[in-house]
């Protein structure tokens, strides 16, 4: 029988390789991602948000609405066709999917809230960190218009990343703000998104190359002057209290509430925009300050038209919510597997197979992760094995061991060997 970690054959490597930007996850890889998802969900029902599963894939008129991802997103869908010939896409993220379901159950109580962690799809760039599969884990509030909603899921975001132990720093802005500044910029409404998302990328690409793509979306050059000109003077709320009014005190209400929070490490970011179309207030994004994750970790922001949008404007629901990137936080907690223990103890029988099976049973009852040598092989292979498992304790089971009613545990770390009841086993192993 082949190992799992035994090479393949030549002649498959390439032909049965996971999809571009997908990839399989085993044991530690896979036991760390469990270890995430609980962790954050623990924290999402703490702050009393309910779950809430849709299906993978929508119907393409639900994708494609023009207030949801917009046309750079539209490009990214996977798309297809059922046996029916309907026209259907994998979900690009959980929050379209969210306002379809709200939109189909007008009744649900408000304010309504409801975390979802699942796998979203989207066939764009491939980086450390980003992949075309997915996982996100998403926090939304539906009917509450005050910035308390968003205030509220930084302080989440808070005690997410400080239970991870992670050094992180949230940007946080308005599309009002910004949509006032491109305005004073005498920029077009019609190109405010184009824009926005050449904005949203200053940091990565700096001001050559966004001078170089706003001159090829035909922004003219007094405002793209007028434009560098505000990013680089007006660094302060009070400084863009003219210019962009509304914003400011939109954005000067949401402060309020996160010092009534104690929300920590946040900080204003002129330049923050965020990708997706549908967003029309407050925004912000998490980043990691010592990682080489160059990417937001989570992210997010108010959307209070999206929901209206899919019911002919029938229902008026304000909405905010923040989605953690599971998969680049990981690339952050990699360091966190080797901390982690799947199989407690490994039982090699010496040729005492059904007492072993008592043993595992007994294990097990007692909530200890427990696996046994099925292959009935060799000491020397089943060490073997329990070492490249990284299994903390073996116990083997002999003659000797069955006939005292004890076993013999070893400490694979140090080698040492102690003969043990089973009582003194469990409190041990506990």
């Amino acid at each position: 029988m082949r190992e799992f970690n035994s090479p393949l054959p030549h002649h498959l490597k390439m032909e049965y390789q996971p999809p571009k930007g997908t990839r399989d996850l085993y044991g530690k890889d896979s036991k760390l991602r469990e270890y995430l998802k609980d962790t954050i969900k623990s924290v999402f029902q703490k702050y009393g948000y309910q779950p809430l599963e849709n299906p993978c894939f929508e119907t393409i008129s639900v994708l494609n609405k023009k207030t949801a991802g917009g046309s750079e997103i539209n490009k990214e869908i996977f798309k297809f066709k059922d046996q029916g010939k309907r026209d259907l896409g994998l979900r690009f993220d959980l929050t379209v999917p969210l306002c379809r379901f709200i939109s189909n159950n007008p009744q649900i109580k408000i304010p309504f809230k409801r975390y979802n962690i699942g796998e979203v799809f989207r066939d764009g760039p491939i980086k450390i960190g980003r992949y075309r599969q997915f996982t996100q884990a998403d926090v939304d509030v539906v009917g509450v218009e005050s910035s308390i909603a968003e205030a509220e899921i930084l302080k989440l975001v808070n005690e997410v990343f400080n239970q991870l132990k992670i050094n992180y720093t949230i940007k946080i802005n308005s599309r009002v703000l910004a949509n006032e500044i491109l305005e004073y910029c005498s920029i077009s409404e019609d190109k405010f998104e184009a824009v926005l998302l050449t904005l949203d990328k200053l940091e990565k690409i700096g001001n050559p190359q966004l001078i170089e793509e706003l001159q090829i979306k035909r922004i003219s050059k007094s405002s793209i002057d007028k434009l560098l000109d505000v990013l680089k003077t007006k660094n302060s709320l009070d400084q863009l209290s003219i210019i962009a009014p509304k914003g400011v005190a939109q954005l000067r209400n949401f402060v309020s509430f996160l010092e009534l929070f104690k929300v920590q490490n946040y900080k204003f970011d002129i330049t923050l925009a965020r990708g997706l179309n549908y967003y029309t207030g407050t925004v912000f994004e998490v980043y990691s300050l010592d990682s080489n994750v160059k990417s937001s970790i989570a992210a997010g922001g108010r959307y209070d038209k999206l929901i209206s949008s899919f019911t002919d404007n029938q229902l008026n629901y304000p909405a905010v919510g923040i989605s953690f990137g599971i998969d680049p936080i990981l690339e952050i907690i990699k360091d966190f597997k080797n901390k982690l223990i799947m199989t407690k103890v490994y039982i090699i029988s010496i040729s005492q197979l059904e007492p072993s099976i008592k043993l595992l049973n007994e294990l097990r009852k007692n909530n200890i992760n427990a696996d046994i040598e099925l292959l009935q092989r060799g000491i020397g292979k089943s060490l073997d094995y329990a070492n490249r498992s990284d299994i903390p304790y073996v116990i083997f089971l002999g003659e000797k061991e069955v006939k005292n009613n004890k076993v013999k545990l070893r400490t694979m770390e140090t080698g040492e060997e102690e003969f043990l009841t089973l009582e003194e086993v469990v409190k041990k192993l506990r």
